[in-house]
This record gives structure tokens, C-alpha cells and sequence, in this order.
């Protein structure tokens, strides 16, 4: 095999698997595309397309004291690379102790139907629609007196998995976000939405310019307000955020061992307590409609939440928690075993439902006092047995009295849990698809309704626009 052939993914997959010497062998093959474009002051400044190829491989070594695994992973990877990328990986493994994760490697699987068919790829075609739109944006946005900056990239990447056990297994995951920022030409106010979407055919630019003119207008009128608990309206990007940042933290073995907010006091976890009086659900289905992701398992590494011996394992839906009650935390089938939980595997997407039908503008309506969030930004953990995080607003906050925004408020740092969150919530939205602003480049697929906390800790003034 010269490597100045073009190799298709499926065979370089099947090549990989041929060339292993080792007792077990996972080959990904994750090929990649992306366009992109970016503007500044009501103008296009950049755009551009990517693609490339990544290769992992897995190697798993049976040993007296149990099986080790080794993973090396390589982009740009050709012909001539296979053999010394599959030989570092078994050469890792026969390196490396036993694997506290080992599990039989995943069998039995059908054969996705597209296994050899040529990778999905985006093109700046997918823009076709959406760059004209952005242009009539720009000039409403100019007539008006603001300026729009931002970004969209659309991604789409196919995934090839097979194993020495005979999967062989692929998926085509598309990925697009769209971020806008609207700024007064003093830079005093800012303005910001995003949306995800899987090709660009939903957003409407228009209708993001005219929210972001609303709330620059908002912003004309400023309030200082201290530190201090408010009722606060949480919109769905922000409970997007707080409730990814929970799912990160809910690996069953961590709250077994009473390390987590979800370990039960006196041992155990808290699965089966109420967690919300509200009766909402939070849950993950790899075949929700518009937030579709890979129905079967793949892991380059092996962490608290993931194991690559678990590579190809049946993803089904997840009720996390259902009508307020946690039903399940995240667990391999290594970790699932040492805490007697059933298997349930870290999901690519994240939805809260079961709120009412209000819109976020609705819920406004029908506030006496409080503060409107936009966004949040900077999120960090303070402490893990409680899942205390700290973080800050930003790009506006506004002050609504009697079901009207009056204004904008300076920003705030803020203290709290998610878990406290759902506990304290008393109204639920309508559930939508969001886009997380802080965890973007790690979580985009998520429905989320907005959520009305009534004491929510501005524990200090932040200066930031």
C-alpha cells in the first residue's frame, strides 16, 4: 500500500485492524471537515474550510495480572504511518500495568450498512442561505447604529470504528454554532446570542439582529445594583451550562466513594432522592430529533465517565432524572459493576423538559422584581461535594420590575450549585434548543427551558461588559 494512495477510511481501519498483533484492537478513524466565517464591525473579515483525518488505535494486552491497554492517536496519518501507529500502541500497552477498566472488548453489534461509504463533508455551501441574511443584518445593524461581530463554523465529522471482535461501526455528526455579538460605538453596551444548529437552514439572522437591538436599547437606561440574592431569570443557555457542568460531575463511581454532591450521606449514592419539587426531567436520547448523536459508544481515552474498552457499546435513551427524582448517574461497564448500577454511558447530548409553556418573554411578564441573565461566562468549580461553582454574567443583565425590563444592571460574579438550582427553582419554562455559551466548544447539542430562581447568589459586582 504506497502512501501516495488515497486511502478511504473504512480501509484504513481494516488495514489497522490486519496489521495488530495485540489480543484486542480498536481502530477509530475520525474524519473531519469544517467551514467557517467570521465578521467584525457589520463586515465579513475572514472565512475558510478544513479537513483532515485522525487515527486512533487501541491495543489490549492479556497478562497474568490482568489486560493493559494502549492508545496512541495521529492526524494527517498515511499509508506508510499505520504499522509504526499500530505498533507504538501495542507497544504502550505491553508498557503499561493493568487496566483498571478492562472489560471484554464489545461484540455482537450489527455492521453499520455505511461502513465503507465515503465520509460526509461540509463545504462554505452550507453558508448559501445564511451569508446573504447576515449581509441584510449588517445593513439594518448600520442603519441603526450598532455593530455586529461573531463567528459560524459548521463541522461534520465521520467516525469509522472497528475491532478486532468484528464491529464495524460509523456515524456522521454534524456541528454548528453560531455566535453574535452586538455592541453599541462606544463599546458600552454588548448584546449576545448563539444558536446550534446541524445546517444552518434554522437561524435566522434577522431575528438575532432584532433581539440584540432590544437589548442594546434596554442597556440605554443603566442601574448600580449591589451584591445580593434576586429573583433571577436564568434563560436556557445559562441552565444549558449549569446542567452540563452537573452531567460531568456525575460519574457513579465518584459518588459511590463519597467524593461528589451526589454521594448519600453514610454511603452509597443519592439516586432515588427528589432533587427538584418541579417536575422536570433531565435526560439524553442519542435519537432526539435535531440533536442527534452516535448511537454507539466511542471513547479515544478512558476517564471517569468513559472506558475504551467500551468502544462501540449500544447507546439507548437516559432519564437522568425523572419528574425531579434522579434516576442514574453516568457509569461504564467497569464502574457500573463496582457500584452495582446499571450501565449507563456519558451521553453527546442534554435535555431538561417537563416545565410549562411559558416563553422566556412570558415569564418577564410576569415578574413584580428581578434580574434578567443573558448569559454566563468563566464557570469553575469551588467545591465538589456540594458541586459549588463560581462564574460571572456578561453581555447583559437587565433589571425587570412590574413585567418590563427598565434597564441594565452592572454584572455580577455569582455562587451557586446547579443541584441547589433545580432544588430552588419555582417555575420552569418552555424547553428549547440552545446553545451553551461557555461549554461550546465541548457541548452543543442541548433543549433547556428557562428556569426562575428565586434567591439566586450575586455574591459580587463584576465590572465586565
Amino acid at each position: 500500500m504506497s502512501s501516495r494512495t488515497t486511502v478511504k477510511p473504512h480501509e484504513i481501519v481494516e488495514r489497522a485492524l490486519e496489521l495488530s498483533t495485540a489480543d484486542g484492537c480498536v481502530v477509530i478513524a475520525d474524519e473531519h471537515s469544517s467551514a467557517n466565517l467570521r465578521w467584525a464591525g457589520n463586515a465579513l473579515t475572514t472565512n475558510g474550510v478544513t479537513r483532515g483525518r485522525t487515527l486512533t488505535v487501541i491495543a489490549t494486552v492479556d497478562g497474568a495480572e490482568g489486560t493493559a491497554s494502549g492508545v496512541v492517536s495521529r492526524s494527517a496519518v498515511t499509508a506508510d504511518d499505520l504499522e509504526p501507529l499500530v505498533r507504538a500502541a501495542e507497544a504502550a500497552a505491553r508498557g503499561a500495568g493493568p487496566a483498571e477498566d478492562a472489560q471484554p472488548l464489545v461484540s455482537g453489534v450489527p455492521a453499520s450498512p455505511d461502513f465503507a461509504d465515503a465520509p460526509a463533508e461540509t463545504t462554505s455551501a452550507v453558508f448559501a442561505d445564511f451569508a446573504p441574511a447576515l449581509g441584510e443584518a449588517f445593513a439594518r445593524a448600520r442603519a441603526g447604529g450598532r455593530e455586529l461581530y461573531g463567528f459560524a463554523s459548521h463541522e461534520l465529522s465521520s467516525t469509522y470504528l472497528g475491532t478486532s471482535t468484528g464491529l464495524r461501526l460509523r456515524h456522521d455528526q454534524p456541528n454548528g454554532t453560531l455566535e453574535l455579538n452586538a455592541k453599541s460605538p462606544d463599546r458600552t453596551r454588548s448584546a449576545w446570542a448563539g444558536r446550534a444548529t446541524a445546517d444552518f437552514k434554522d437561524v435566522d439572522p434577522a431575528a438575532l439582529d432584532e433581539e440584540l437591538a432590544r437589548r442594546l436599547g434596554w442597556a440605554e437606561r443603566r442601574v448600580e445594583l449591589p451584591a445580593g440574592r434576586y429573583e433571577t431569570l436564568l434563560p436556557p443557555t445559562a441552565v444549558a451550562d449549569l446542567l452540563i457542568y452537573q452531567l460531568w460531575s456525575a460519574a457513579a463511581r465518584d459518588a459511590a466513594e463519597g467524593r461528589t454532591v451526589f454521594s448519600r450521606q453514610g454511603g452509597g449514592t443519592r439516586i432515588g432522592e427528589t432533587l427538584s419539587e418541579l417536575p422536570l426531567s433531565l435526560r439524553s436520547d442519542p435519537n432526539e430529533p435535531g440533536l442527534e448523536y452516535a448511537p454507539f459508544m466511542v471513547a479515544h481515552a478512558s476517564g471517569d465517565t468513559e472506558s475504551v474498552f467500551d468502544n462501540g457499546l449500544p447507546l439507548t435513551a437516559t432519564d437522568w432524572m425523572r419528574e425531579g427524582r434522579l434516576e442514574h448517574l453516568v457509569t461504564t461497564r467497569h464502574s457500573a459493576g463496582l457500584t452495582g448500577l446499571p450501565v449507563a454511558p456519558a451521553p453527546g447530548n442534554l435535555i431538561l423538559d417537563g416545565g410549562g409553556e411559558r416563553t422566556l418573554d412570558e415569564m418577564v411578564a410576569a415578574t413584580e422584581r428581578g434580574l434578567l441573565v443573558t448569559c454566563l461566562w468563566y464557570i469553575r468549580e469551588v467545591d465538589p461535594a456540594t458541586l459549588l461553582l463560581t462564574g460571572l454574567t456578561r453581555d447583559g443583565v437587565y433589571l425587570v420590575e412590574n413585567g418590563e425590563v427598565v434597564g441594565e444592571v452592572n454584572n455580577f460574579r455569582f455562587n451557586e450549585s446547579p443541584v441547589d438550582l433545580l432544588s430552588r427553582a419555582t417555575e420552569a419554562g418552555r424547553t428549547a434548543k440552545t446553545l451553551p455559551r461557555e461549554w461550546s466548544d465541548y457541548f452543543t447539542r442541548a433543549a433547556m427551558p428557562a428556569l426562575r430562581i428565586p434567591d439566586f447568589n450575586m455574591s459580587s459586582v463584576s465590572r465586565g461588559v
